[in-house]
């Protein structure tokens, strides 16, 4: 594997850039049913913090990432290029060579420290998620939130793990001190369709359930509708069972992302899409023939019949890229604060 050449930006062209050594790598296996098949790298990372690069369409412009690769092997991930730039495959290896940074909460509150910090936003979740199975074991975010709490720093999470819900009264405590937001990406609510293109995640009911959850203990969380899978998620009946399923779970706002496949994605779900919904191949190749992005028209189609229903429901869209203070409610009264900032998965 390629470790010493690793940067933040992906930009392997420097050698004296890598973010850690690779003499420093201890690889692990461990004999238990959640983690079969699965090989942990563990690192000490040089850096924690990363820049966004100016072109990503995110709406934020740092990140915190304690793992690379993600165990919910989801055949359509975004991330999965970042793999290559390790000489791993985009595909299973993705879902099962896992980088853990074990040093990331005291590498973040160093850096966290540091008189060039300014206490901008971070944003969490955003490549791979951070409460993925490893996270059960390394148990690396409660010294994050804590780090991140100690400097009243603003930060989201987003996330399909319901482990979350472990970190509850962290979560309660950053809020009393500075700006938090939490969102949970359930892009429908198929059982089947679930089983086969997101495999290692917990159910979206169970998804919805920590939504519901974080909702009575006072912490406001959005839902990510993503991804609205084309042919498969977004059939106006089934738009119409997912947006009722999250208006159910309490949810502060609904915000849709049409399925989108960069390279490394694109090549894996097409053959998933092969393999499971063969018929639907060219329909792909012509949706999505202009590049990773479907569509404007499709796009806009898709989020206009998910806000109309959100508003039919009673929950209205985010604001992109405007983190907000998770408050205690009043007694006897749901939380009803505003939208959280939604990040993109």
């Amino acid at each position: 594997m390629r470790w010493e050449n690793l940067t933040e930006s992906g930009d392997h062209s420097r050698a004296d850039a890598g973010l850690f050594d690779a003499d420093a790598v201890i690889s692990r296996t461990f004999d238990t049913p959640e983690f079969a098949g699965i090989t942990f790298h563990e690192i000490r990372a040089r850096s924690i913090i990363n820049r966004v690069p100016g072109a990503s369409r995110m709406p934020f412009e740092w990140t915190v990432n304690p793992y690379r690769g993600c165990s919910h092997a989801c055949v359509y991930c975004f991330a999965r290029k970042t793999h290559s730039y390790l000489d791993l495959d985009t595909g299973v290896d993705f879902d099962s060579q896992i980088v853990v940074k074990t040093n990331a909460p005291e590498l973040l509150r160093r850096q966290l420290g540091s008189r060039r910090w300014q206490g901008e936003h971070i944003a969490m979740g955003t490549n791979v998620d951070c409460y993925q199975r490893a996270e059960g074991r390394y148990r690396l975010m409660p010294g994050i939130i804590t780090a991140l709490t100690d400097h009243a720093n603003p930060f989201s999470i987003l996330t399909k793990g319901t482990l979350i819900l472990r970190d509850l009264d962290l979560l309660k405590r950053a809020a009393e001190v500075t700006d938090v937001g939490i969102s949970v990406s359930v892009g429908f609510t198929e059982p089947e369709l679930w089983r086969t293109v997101e495999p290692g995640t917990p159910a979206p009911e169970r998804r919805l359930d920590a939504v519901r959850t974080l909702g009575e203990h006072g912490i406001g969380c959005g839902v990510l509708m993503a991804p609205v899978i084309p042919f498969l998620s977004d059939h106006p009946a089934q738009l119409r069972d997912t947006v009722r399923a999250i208006a159910e779970s309490g949810a502060t706002s609904v915000t849709p992302l049409v399925l989108h496949l960069r390279p490394g994605a694109r090549e894996w779900f097409m053959a998933w899409l092969t393999r499971h919904h063969p018929h639907l191949v060219g329909r792909y190749e012509r949706l999505y023939a202009d590049g990773a992005y479907a569509p404007k028209w499709y796009q806009r189609r898709i989020t206009r019949q998910v806000h109309e229903l959100a508003q039919e429901y009673g929950i209205g869209p985010t604001r992109a890229g405007m983190p907000r203070r998770v408050r205690e409610p009043e007694p006897d009264r749901p939380d009803l604060s505003e939208p959280t900032q939604l990040t993109l998965i």
